[in-house]
């Protein structure tokens, strides 16, 4: 169905903060319209958010061949994923039946649930048109815009009473080919480049030879790293990802140490997988205490350093006393989480970003290589028996 629409050379409602006027946004070449604005008024970042996510899952989607989703936040996906099954403590907290559940909805379900606290007001980018099911979820949680290439009959309409008028709908145009070089300026300065083209492809990912290596990386090892190249290729760098069964479980964005990266990250796998203790699905919240609030609660839960203020809130918000996890409950439940893999978007230079990686269930992972330390970063990943795949392929985004 056609939906009315503005081409893309329309003022923004402010620039990167709301004390930055005169911002714009205009089509490089007027005849070749990469989004069109169905609905709501656009700001600078929104639109960062949303031609970001669209790269992101449109990519993934063309080298995986399933429907992905991205959930950004601040110019960097807070979760991606592919169409998957959605799992019992997902399907829980958004109210939809696990079995039930569309390829494009679970992809969305799949990309916002790997780090919920952050998704809370978020982008939504999706490979696929949207439907009536992924329309009235969207209508349900917070989440500022969505792009996609496409929206089934009556699902633009139904969005756009959202916010009161304000939530805003691109669709992307799937056969946009952007120009073979990009430019920014910065204090008067324009910097140009060529657009970075190169393949994503399962030949990047041979594993690397050493003790007890195998000669090819699972079927599914394959899939997660390749969806994690693309993820990194539109995540602010440095960046890192761990992934597991065609979703991300944690990213690390914007540090500028590796390290700092794999350990913020981990953190978050850490969360998604306590997430599914028997004993924080048990927490009994009141029926009035919203979902952001139960995710919220949940992950302050988890962290274990509740001030005395939160634990008198948490307990009003809960129908009965929660039981805390000890040291030795976590541990063992961390410790049955495996088949994960991890990607670099950049070389990784010492041996103490595998050493904490194999700490959340790593068993694979890819990386440029080409650092001065890449033998040690090999010798550690075969003493942890994680597979090394060297992909030889930068991806920095700035």
């Amino acid at each position: 169905m056609a939906h009315p629409s503005r081409t893309l050379d329309l003022p923004l409602r402010y620039g990167m903060n709301p004390h930055q006027g005169a911002a714009r946004a205009t089509a490089v070449h007027p005849d070749r319209q990469p989004v069109r604005l169905l609905n709501g008024a656009p700001s600078y970042v929104n639109l960062l958010d949303a031609l970001n996510g669209w790269q992101l899952v449109r990519e993934a989607a063309q080298a995986l061949g399933r429907p992905a989703a991205a959930s950004f936040k601040h110019v960097s996906p807070a979760g991606a994923a592919l169409a998957g099954p959605v799992d019992a403590v997902t399907a829980e907290l958004y109210g939809v039946e696990a079995a039930a559940v569309g390829p494009v909805t679970s992809a969305y379900l799949r990309a916002r649930d790997a780090d919920p606290k952050s998704s809370y007001g978020d982008f939504a980018a999706l490979s696929h048109p949207v439907d009536a099911e992924l329309a009235d979820l969207l209508a349900r949680v917070v989440c500022d815009g969505v792009i996609a290439p496409g929206y089934e009959p009556g699902t633009v309409e139904r969005l756009s009473r959202k916010k009161g008028g304000r939530f805003l709908v691109l669709a992307a145009e799937p056969g946009h080919t952007p120009p073979e070089q990009e430019s920014r300026e910065v204090f008067g300065l324009r910097l140009t480049q060529e657009r970075d083209r190169a393949a994503l492809t399962p030949e990047l990912l041979d594993p690397v030879p050493g003790p007890g290596a195998p000669a090819a990386l699972p079927a599914a090892a394959v899939e997660d790293l390749l969806f994690g190249l693309a993820v990194l290729r539109y995540t602010q760098s440095n960046s890192v990802c761990y992934l597991r069964d065609g979703m991300t479980l944690g990213i690390g964005a914007g540090q500028q140490s590796r390290v700092d990266c794999t350990r913020l990250a981990g953190a978050k796998v850490d969360t998604w997988w306590l997430r599914r203790h028997p004993a924080v699905r048990a927490l009994a919240f009141r029926p009035e205490v919203r979902r952001q609030d139960r995710i919220n609660w949940q992950i302050r839960f988890l962290e274990g350093d509740l001030t005395p203020d939160e634990r008198g809130r948490l307990a009003a918000a809960l129908a009965a006393p929660a039981r805390e996890l000890t040291a030795g409950q976590r541990a063992r439940w961390l410790g049955e989480l495996t088949g994960v893999a991890f990607v670099s978007d950049g070389a990784l230079p010492f041996r103490d970003n595998v050493d904490h990686a194999r700490r959340h269930g790593v068993r694979y992972l890819a990386e440029p290589g080409g650092s001065v330390r890449s033998d040690e970063v090999a010798a550690a990943c075969h003493e942890h028996g994680i597979t090394l795949a060297r992909t030889g392929l930068r991806l920095f985004h700035h």
